[in-house]
């Protein structure tokens, strides 16, 4: 039997997920100690997790800033969405969280078009999963 080739976009789609939990998870953990509630980096509102997004500080599917994970913060629907990122506010957080020019930073970091392949993504996942049971364990 012939096993399918795996496409970058079906890694990608699986990567995000499993990235995504992770955000949110850590975040949650962060800033209310608990696993199933979190505060939005922007607005500060506390949150369950199932509805926590991971939003990016800089926008863009294409970039490098895609899984980074000082640039890739819990958020509320509201202030992902509707207010389309709450920049502003966001870029206040990120200042505040990591540092005098952590935004800057992440700016350059996010700009150049990064081509991902199928083992890169591969790794990412089996390093996230990684992350994610030690942060379960930290918590249990």
């Amino acid at each position: 039997m012939k096993t399918k080739k795996k496409s970058i976009s079906s890694m990608k789609r699986k990567a995000w997920k499993v990235f995504s939990e992770y955000i949110r998870l850590r975040d949650c953990l962060r800033t209310t100690g608990l696993p199933d509630y979190g505060k939005c980096i922007t607005c500060g509102k506390t949150v369950p997790r199932t509805l926590l997004q991971a939003g990016h500080f800089i926008s863009g599917r294409h970039n490098a800033g895609l899984f980074s994970e000082r640039g890739v913060n819990a958020q509320c629907y509201n202030c992902n969405i509707n207010l389309k990122g709450n920049t502003l506010e966001y870029r206040r957080q990120i200042v505040k969280l990591y540092g005098e020019g952590a935004d800057l930073e992440l700016e350059q970091e996010a700009s150049p078009a990064i081509k991902f392949t199928v083992p890169s993504l591969e790794a990412l996942i089996v390093h996230l999963k990684a992350e994610i049971e030690k942060l379960n364990r930290r918590e249990g």
